[in-house]
């Protein structure tokens, strides 16, 4: 990224309609050097700018066959207009930015994730890192929820990883009124409780709604799993991406720069205050 304030050229190559609102677009950037060159950290995020309208940050979910994979909600002004773009769109990127999921400083532990809806996409990317090197972490354990069954994304590959080895898929519904085969009732929060894994050597990764990520917190203080080894990404007002403009502060931190990817401890005291 030689300039991190220019977008460069990017193109859709590829757009999967994941659900009624939700796309996942595969992306080519023009500049055959730039895209030969970019890469990635799991967990970072890049700001995807339409021309004339602005820029939003989105995570990037991973990359495959050498394209850039965003998976992207329709909720904005912006986001909408992201989802409706076809292959052969027109588009600007900047990125990556932002820090990344602890996969490294995690090997010979066991590894939790807790997401939930849209929160899945900034941890795709690390799940399937880990299972791409198995031996390296012990347990490995899939904490997913969403309000309706029919809400899940990529559900095959859900069920692909209930296959691998030491590998526990725990799913919850939390609007369903009658319990299916391999789902729960109820909050993703309520999961932890039937996950198994060493509370005393463990990474714990969470990404999804806040209030969400604050009872998860609480489960995970009252399983025994020490705060220091927990981690979240967090969701702000991300507009310059690089720590300047200050929309997405929370106390000290900037999550743009300092994050989105957080150890709890080290933004606990901002995150369970209101108004941050």
């Amino acid at each position: 990224m030689k300039d991190p304030w220019l977008p460069q050229p990017a193109v859709v190559i590829d757009k999967v309609m994941e659900t009624a609102d939700v796309a996942t677009l595969a992306l080519k950037l023009v500049d055959p050097v730039a895209h030969a060159r970019f890469h990635f950290e799991c967990g970072q995020f890049n700001m995807l700018y339409l021309y004339g309208l602005g820029e939003v940050p989105i995570s990037i979910m991973d990359m495959q066959q050498g394209l850039v994979l965003h998976t992207i909600r329709a909720v904005g002004r912006i986001s909408r207009k992201l989802v409706a773009l076809e292959p052969g769109a027109s588009l600007g990127l900047r990125g990556p930015f932002g820090n990344s999921w602890p996969i490294e400083q995690a090997r010979g532990r066991d590894l939790v994730f807790i997401t939930a809806g849209l929160g899945c996409a900034p941890v795709i990317a690390a799940i399937r890192r880990a299972i791409a090197t198995r031996p390296a972490y012990r347990r490995l354990v899939i904490m997913q929820g969403v309000k309706h069954r029919d809400d899940l994304l990529w559900q095959e590959q859900y069920e692909r990883w209930r296959e691998v080895p030491d590998c526990q898929v725990l799913l919850s519904a939390s609007e369903e009124k009658q319990a299916h085969f391999a789902w729960s009732l109820g909050m993703v929060t309520g999961l932890i409780e039937k996950a198994e894994f060493d509370v005393n050597n463990c990474t714990v990764m969470m990404c999804g709604p806040e209030p969400m990520i604050r009872a998860s917190m609480r489960g995970l203080a009252e399983a025994g799993v020490g705060l220091e080894n927990c981690y979240v990404s967090l969701e702000r007002n991300m507009q310059c991406a690089i720590g300047l403009c200050g929309h997405c502060q929370m106390g000290t931190p900037f999550i743009c720069r300092e994050g989105p990817v957080f150890r709890v401890p080290d933004i606990q005291q901002w995150f369970l205050l209101e108004g941050y």
